[in-house]
């Protein structure tokens, strides 16, 4: 079975992220690439090795984080390693001040789904607010409808919200607990190194201290 048709089933991933990423390319390609073109001495080969230490790094930390869950399992792909466990070796799954599962003792992070504070507490403001029977605080700064009429509101606005972290923590801590009486085979959590970020990433960095040295 191909690796797409065992993870195909839920896929978590951080648009701004890889939004932050696509833009941090762009620049350093046009800085790059115009002093490789157009630099004098040793500013082509300097600006190459860069680029060489400085892409696989942003696409480490923007493209490459993605949490993959099936039935099966869940593989989590972090920038510079990717933890695969079935369900029934993860023993926690949990949102902090980072979001985190722990599978056979060991406690790993799951940087592709990012927690945010902020907006765990505007989605707290927001649930108090419809409890209470407000109106929701969905005008310019949460500061509510326009004469803080409930009618000018949307029907979703009246509903419960959970922080984008949250909700997906709670989806993966659902799979876990629904395949939890699964025996776990021994080694079932498998730890791989990306060799294919931390090669280019060492090359530049030895590239660049060399340019450095001589």
């Amino acid at each position: 079975m191909s690796e797409s048709q065992t993870y195909a089933d839920r896929v978590y991933r951080s648009p701004a992220a890889m939004a932050a990423g696509a833009l941090l390319l762009g620049l350093a390609g046009w800085l790059g690439g115009d002093a490789i073109l157009r630099g004098d001495g040793r500013t082509p080969v300097t600006a190459a090795a860069t680029l060489l230490f400085v892409a696989p790094l942003v696409i480490a930390f923007t493209f490459r984080p993605a949490v993959f869950a099936s039935d099966e399992r869940l593989r989590v792909r972090n920038p510079f390693r990717t933890i695969t466990t079935p369900w029934a070796a993860v023993e926690k799954v949990e949102a902090r001040y980072s979001t985190e599962f722990v599978a056979a003792g060991a406690r790993y992070q799951m940087w592709a789904i990012p927690v945010s504070l902020r907006a765990r507490s505007k989605a707290t403001r927001h649930n108090e607010d419809v409890a209470a029977g407000r109106a929701p605080r969905s005008g310019p700064f949460g500061l509510g409808s326009l004469g803080n009429n409930s009618a000018a509101a949307g029907p979703a606005d009246h509903l419960p919200r959970t922080a984008p972290g949250d909700a997906a923590v709670a989806e993966l801590r659902e799979l876990a607990e629904r395949h939890a009486d699964r025996k776990a085979p021994e080694g079932a959590v498998t730890v791989r190194w990306s060799y294919e970020i931390l090669a280019p990433l060492a090359a530049g960095a030895i590239a660049l201290l060399v340019l450095w040295l001589v």
